[in-house]
């Protein structure tokens, strides 16, 4: 996803979810032979951040756009500075919506970090239209320290404490936002996250491709950094009702 104050290049990502998950592993292994062309006969959305500042939502609805997910925060220090437009249009136009927070994990504890996600637009509300919070974790771009220079352990420690501060205050878990190749990487194929936490998957190559370890499907697919849509192009694996479920917690 977008780096609101780095000009470092947009990653993509792939968010699967935990609601359904029998219906849900049915639609993934359809998904993971299905070009992005053919995923748009699923809901499709999009994520975006500052980067497309003022957004036209009545014109994102008329392409079809089901969902959306709007950059809220990074590390302890940034807010999206159009984080109300998007975020409130978003629902004004008829779209669902989520926020995702850009982790720094060098930068301050996950509990730190998931606290003033919350208190700024981060926070789940069982209104039907929020999507669970989620947490973008991915490759740093900041520097050369791999992994933000932390080992597995400590990662996966990092990861705890963000989810466990957000399931405190919202009562759900966050969506997963990464890579496979970093993820398994950067945690050591960390199994602890995908039985309770949605996986959103960033891979642009034209198939979802191998998943995360401890995920066997899917939920969300960022399949490109652009399209028909503001921002990156995702896809729901699921029906809309699935894709409402979701939403409702």
């Amino acid at each position: 996803m977008d780096h609101d104050n780095h000009p470092a290049r947009r990653r993509g990502r792939l968010i699967a979810a935990s609601a359904s998950a029998a219906a849900l592993a049915l639609g993934a292994a359809v998904l993971a032979e299905s070009t992005p062309a053919a995923a748009w006969t699923r809901p499709h959305g999009h994520d975006v951040s500052s980067h497309q500042k003022k957004v036209a939502w009545s014109a994102v609805r008329a392409e079809g756009a089901s969902f959306v997910y709007v950059k809220a925060t990074e590390a302890t220090n940034y807010r999206n500075p159009y984080f109300t437009q998007q975020y409130n249009g978003s629902r004004k136009a008829g779209l669902l919506r989520g926020a995702y927070h850009f982790a720094v994990p060098s930068h301050s504890s996950g509990r730190a970090q998931a606290a003033y996600f919350l208190r700024n637009g981060g926070a789940w509300r069982a209104d039907g239209w929020t999507l669970p919070p989620a947490l973008d974790i991915e490759g740093n771009p900041y520097g050369k320290r791999k992994c933000y220079g932390l080992n597995r352990t400590e990662m996966v420690r990092w990861i705890a404490s963000f989810s466990g501060e957000v399931r405190r205050r919202t009562g759900r878990r966050p969506v997963i936002y990464t890579t496979a190749r970093w993820w398994n990487s950067c945690t050591g194929g960390s199994r602890a996250f995908g039985a309770n936490h949605p996986l959103w998957l960033a891979s642009w190559h034209g198939s979802p491709g191998p998943m995360p370890a401890g995920w066997s499907f899917a939920t969300f697919w960022q399949h490109a950094n652009r399209g028909l849509l503001p921002g990156d192009q995702d896809v729901f694996n699921g029906t809309m009702k699935g894709l409402r479920r979701l939403a409702a917690g």
